[in-house]
């Protein structure tokens, strides 16, 4: 039987995660699994919660690597990973999308003489600003097995000179996980939820996410973010999930929201989920939401110069805006006037791509 470490730390591992789960869960002849929360990400709001909504069981390791500097974050994960390692000889350390968890635990397997698995692979925004883009570059680097979630990442991968068999274009977990909850959300009651009061207060609205530090530690981009939102906002009610890193800038910086600003605390999953999937459109600088809304069809601006993730752009309903108000403003006008981009799912983004990473982990030696 084969023994596979599974590592998450940041809220959206535990999306990618959860799919996989439910299929070893099933496979209890062929595997067992250990789940590591390295605990990067360590409020209960943006942590915990989640395993209770995604029906992720309790981890069977809790590192507590908490905040900290990149450098600081990740050595603590090493350190504490390593002893996880060397208790539980694993065949298999399997890591997925790109936060410093990724990295960290990556790196500790192989010089463990432990095969790694990369789910998310591929992905390249060209921008070495974004601590993300090298997490993916180094993880991939040293990673036996590569799951990409497009064609794009085949492409990528191979031009860095991965073989072809370490290379499975598989779809993509994030989207598994996406349609489970949607079949969820359609039966039950969410008359509970902090996003059905938003509902029925407003006919249409948008909702905002903004998080990275290119956007919101900068005093000048964030308030030229926020200017332009807020005369959106004047056509628009825009429903703002305020990150706890964002809120602490927007108060150090002295920057306040206008009353067109629905503010929330960070909703749990599925609400915020209930939120955003009737809203009109959605503006965010996240990964994950980028595909999330193209798989359900919602207009999507991506307030970044780049995206790791093109077929969003290419096949999807996303369109990359930029920090620039002006077109922020314009290209949102365009949405609530309905003229729309049209969009399509791209391939294999069915809601099975956990099934066929686990079918290759079963049929790799």
């Amino acid at each position: 039987m084969r023994k596979i470490c599974i590592v998450g730390g940041a809220r959206p591992n535990f999306m990618k995660i959860a799919p996989i789960i439910r299929v070893l869960k099933k496979m209890q002849d062929n595997f067992e699994y250990r789940l590591v929360h390295t605990g990067q990400h360590y409020d209960r709001e943006m942590s915990d919660v989640f395993f209770e909504e995604l029906e992720i069981p309790k981890p069977d390791y809790y590192l507590e690597a908490g905040g900290g500097t990149h450098a600081e974050q990740t050595g603590k994960i090493m350190t504490a990973f390593e002893k996880v390692c060397r208790q539980e000889k694993p065949h298999w350390v399997l890591v997925v999308g790109d936060v410093n968890s990724t990295l960290a635990c990556s790196i500790v397997a192989k010089k463990e003489c432990i095969r790694v698995a990369h789910v998310e692979a591929g992905l390249r925004s060209r921008d070495l600003t974004m601590p993300e883009e090298i997490n993916r570059i180094v993880t991939d680097s040293i990673s036996d097995l590569c799951f990409v979630t497009e064609r794009s990442g085949e492409v990528n991968l191979k031009r860095e000179g991965k073989e072809n068999h370490q290379v499975h274009f598989v779809g993509h977990v994030m989207i598994d996980n996406l349609l489970h909850q949607v079949e969820k959300l359609n039966n039950i009651d969410t008359n509970g939820f902090d996003s059905a009061a938003i509902k029925r207060k407003y006919e249409a609205y948008a909702v905002m996410t903004l998080h990275r530090p290119s956007n919101v530690d900068k005093k000048e981009v964030l308030a030229a973010i926020v200017g332009a939102l807020s005369e959106i906002a004047k056509k628009l009610p825009i429903v703002f999930p305020v990150h706890p890193r964002t809120q602490k800038n927007l108060e150090k910086f002295g920057i306040t929201l206008n009353s067109s600003f629905e503010v929330t605390k960070s909703l749990p999953y599925m609400d915020f989920l209930n939120l955003w999937r009737d809203s009109k459109m959605v503006l965010t600088d996240s990964g994950g939401l980028q595909e999330e809304t193209t798989a359900l069809g919602i207009p999507c601006l991506t307030l970044r110069n780049n995206t790791e993730r093109p077929i969003t752009i290419d096949e999807g309903t996303n369109l990359l805006v930029g920090t620039d108000p002006k077109k922020i403003i314009s290209s949102a006008e365009q949405v609530i006037e309905g003229k729309i981009k049209s969009g399509r799912i791209p391939a294999l983004w069915d809601g099975k791509a956990a099934e066929r990473i686990i079918d290759i982990l079963a049929r790799t030696v």
